[in-house]
């Protein structure tokens, strides 16, 4: 007996200064800005040039309506979202998209095309990984065809956090894991081109001159912005 009162007591101090060490840890990995927080002025609408590389939003394209459930959606998830359409040097028609988030924890995480474009009624004929090589670096996307009636679209998507292109599900969570150990909030922008195409690889294509245009026309901190380009050597 006399030897186990102290032993008792060895762990229940051991106990408590594990309780207080999580605690502690906790406190001190709790996030406490935002990894955008720098970036608080971003604004999408001048971030992004209207006119480049022979390229010219259309004023006369309407922006694409959607209905009050889902626009309430979109001002939960996203701080800011960018909708434009341009005509390219070859006539080409390239519907731009993007969307900003800044907390992508949770259930405030972006919602990827492939999950958004089926809840919006639309078929998901094909989906395959690729890249766009451009001579600031390669941007890892994802490339959709979908189709809702008579309308088929193919599209090329990626994700930015924490300005790094993430495309994986693993990707992203370690990004997320290295930006809430140094205390900051990930946050994430969704940058998607579409166009109005039965034929995808010929849809895919003017989507990559148009992101190709774009990036030669912008500055390297945008080009880190938007695509997690770093600058060029």
């Amino acid at each position: 007996m006399p030897l186990q009162q102290p032993l008792a007591v060895r762990r229940a101090l051991l106990a408590t200064g594990l309780m207080v060490g999580a605690s502690a840890l906790a406190y001190s990995l709790r996030p406490r800005s935002h990894a955008g927080e720098a970036e608080s002025r971003l604004d999408l609408e001048v971030l992004v040039p209207k006119t480049f590389g022979g390229w010219a939003v259309d004023a006369t394209q309407a922006q694409p309506l959607v209905n009050p459930q889902t626009q309430e959606l979109l001002d939960k998830l996203y701080n800011q979202i960018l909708s434009r359409t341009y005509l390219g040097p070859q006539g080409e028609r390239v519907m731009l998209s993007l969307a900003y988030g800044g907390d992508q924890r949770s259930s405030l995480q972006a919602h990827m095309p492939e999950v958004c474009y089926p809840a919006q009624g639309f078929k998901l004929l094909g989906l395959q990984d690729g890249t766009i090589d451009l001579p600031a670096g390669h941007i890892p996307v994802r490339r959709l065809m979908t189709e809702l009636g008579p309308r088929k679209e193919p599209l090329t998507y990626w994700f930015t956090m924490g300005g790094a292109t993430v495309k994986s599900t693993w990707d992203k969570r370690l990004v997320q894991l290295r930006l809430l150990l140094t205390g900051q909030i990930p946050d994430g922008l969704l940058f998607r081109v579409s166009t109005l195409d039965a034929d995808p690889q010929a849809g895919w294509a003017a989507q990559q001159r148009f992101v190709a245009d774009l990036m030669a026309a912008v500055d390297a901190p945008t080009r880190i912005r938007l695509a997690g380009l770093a600058p060029a050597p």
